[in-house]
């Protein structure tokens, strides 16, 4: 007989890794990377640097962001294979699933995908940040059976990106609350996606297969796909009057409400209170406040239920909105939370590599005990 081993369903609270990449303070509402307050990197910084930051643990010097900025735009441009398979894919394939293909397709170009080294998957990792991005714009449009755009390289990452969806260079204004949605979603420690990326990495994998890996279980509702599920939500209220009748029928029915709860924020998410602002400011600049004031009175009335047993807004509650206000379709959400997450999973894949155990965790046997064979005739 072996020892008894803890046992936590889906491994809550159980520590898998050491990491220098993320801290949170889910009863204080705290995220940092490396140390920087998620405040101060998204009133400060760029998405660029926090990329840098995440990828090489440290914030780069002037000629180095200047260095990492031109590597990623020398990137932006796919090979003209993996455009040719995604056009021979059915046009109602979920966005997710054309991204997941997109990028395994990708490994095929690589000349040494097998290299796990260091400096080769931070090179990997910068051009799949870029790539990713690219891949979703051309899926977005090519869904709508637009034509790709060429990328615009005196444009940001995130400008960049909304210019090759939109067929529009977004303003400043638009272009920088992309940006802070970037920095927002960049890490979160180890949620299911970053997990299921790491444990492919520790069989010393190649990183396209890890990032398909991570691609598959952020597909899920239940993790990347909430703030779809949101603002689907917000547009079934419809009305502000609507608001608060609506939740509280779903409380009563014991239905789950998303983008509320987080395994580990007992208090409001701080990146849901920096979307937040955000999308107030977009909703006045849009002049169409009708959804972000749904949202208020959804957060008010469920808080009011169930602040007391620590739910509050998690990130999907307000990026969805964000996103609406930026004119970005509701199936893109997921897709776009992966270009930003890229970076976590590379940077997590990178530092753990550097001292690999590959995972290897167990179950608790609660099968009928040690028996023998029943014969087909005696059964």
């Amino acid at each position: 007989m072996t020892a008894e081993v803890g046992f936590s369903r889906g491994l809550e609270g159980v520590i898998a890794a050491e990491s220098a990449l993320t801290y949170i303070d889910g009863q204080q509402g705290i995220l940092a990377y490396l140390g920087i307050p998620i405040e101060e990197l998204t009133e400060h910084s760029s998405f660029e640097e926090t990329a840098f930051l995440l990828l090489y643990q440290k914030l780069p010097k002037r000629t180095e962001l200047a260095d990492f900025k031109q590597e990623l735009l020398r990137h932006r441009t796919l090979p003209e294979a993996v455009l040719d398979v995604l056009k021979r894919l059915p046009r109602k394939t979920a966005p997710m699933a054309l991204l997941r293909t997109a990028v395994s397709v990708l490994g095929h170009f690589d000349p040494s995908p097998d290299d796990v080294s260091t400096a080769t998957l931070q090179a990997k990792a910068l051009k799949l940040i870029v790539q990713m991005a690219t891949l979703t714009a051309v899926i977005g449009r090519w869904r709508k059976g637009l034509e790709p755009i060429v990328p615009n390289s005196d444009l940001s990452h995130a400008a960049n990106f909304l210019y090759m969806l939109t067929g529009r260079k977004p303003t400043d204004e638009a272009a920088r609350v992309f940006d802070v949605a970037l920095i927002l979603h960049a890490d979160h420690e180890f949620p299911a996606s970053t997990f299921a990326s790491s444990v492919v990495a520790s069989t010393l994998s190649d990183i396209y297969s890890s990032v398909c890996a991570a691609l598959g279980a952020l597909k899920g509702p239940l993790h990347g796909g909430a703030n779809e599920q949101v603002i689907k939500m917000i547009a079934a209220i419809g009305d502000p009057a609507r608001a608060e009748p609506y939740i509280k029928e779903k409380l009563t029915r014991k239905e789950i409400i998303m983008g509320f709860g987080h395994r580990q924020y007992k208090t409001y998410d701080p990146r849901a209170r920096i979307l937040k602002h955000y999308s107030e400011k977009l909703a006045q600049q849009a002049q169409d406040p009708c959804f972000f004031q749904i949202e208020e009175i959804v957060e008010k009335t469920v808080i009011e239920a169930l602040g007391s047993r620590g739910i509050f807004p998690n990130v999907d509650f307000y990026s969805g909105t964000v996103y609406h206000y930026l004119g970005i379709e509701p199936e893109l959400y997921t897709p776009i939370f992966a270009i930003s997450r890229i970076v976590g999973w590379a940077a997590h894949m990178i530092e753990y590599l550097k001292e690999n155990r590959i995972f290897r965790p167990t179950t608790r046997y609660i099968g009928p005990p040690l028996g023998h064979y029943t014969p087909i005739e005696q059964r």
